[in-house]
C-alpha cells in the first residue's frame, strides 16, 4: 500500500475515534465545508457543516457509536480519493440494549494541501442476502 493509499485509509480510523468521542464537532472538523452526507439512519441529503453537525448530534452519536471496518478498498486519483466498502457499529438500541448494525460506505475524500476532509459521505444499511 502506498503511502498517500495509507493515509487515505487511515482516515477511517480518524473518523470512527472522533465518532466514539461523541463531539458532533470532532467529527464535523473531517468533513470540508460543502461537504455531503447521505447517512444510514437519515434519509435527507446533509450539505455542509451545520447540517452534517446537526445530523451527527441529534441522530447518530446519542447511540454511543463504535464502529469498524469489515471489508474497505481505497483508490486514490490525483488529489481525490476514494474508500469505500462494509463497515459495522453498535450503537444503542430503542430498547437500550447494544445491537450492531452492518452498513455500506463510500467516503469521497480530497486534498487541502494540509490533510484530506470528507468532500461525499454515503452511507446505507446492508441489505440482508
Amino acid at each position: 500500500m502506498s503511502t498517500i493509499t495509507q493515509q487515505v485509509a487511515e482516515q477511517l480510523d480518524r473518523w470512527f475515534a472522533a465518532l466514539k468521542s461523541c463531539n458532533p464537532k470532532r467529527v464535523t472538523d473531517l468533513y470540508a465545508d460543502d461537504a455531503i452526507l447521505l447517512s444510514t439512519l437519515k434519509g435527507d441529503v446533509k450539505k455542509g457543516h451545520g447540517k452534517i453537525h446537526a445530523y451527527f448530534k441529534g441522530a447518530f452519536l446519542p447511540k454511543h457509536p463504535i464502529g469498524k471496518v469489515v471489508e474497505g478498498h481505497t483508490r486514490v486519483i490525483g488529489g481525490t480519493a476514494v474508500n469505500s466498502g462494509l463497515y459495522s457499529f453498535k450503537i444503542d438500541g430503542t430498547d437500550g440494549k447494544r445491537v450492531t448494525v452492518q452498513a455500506r460506505y463510500t467516503f469521497v475524500y480530497q486534498w487541502t494541501g494540509q490533510d484530506w476532509k470528507i468532500v461525499e459521505h454515503h452511507s446505507s444499511l446492508n441489505p440482508e442476502g
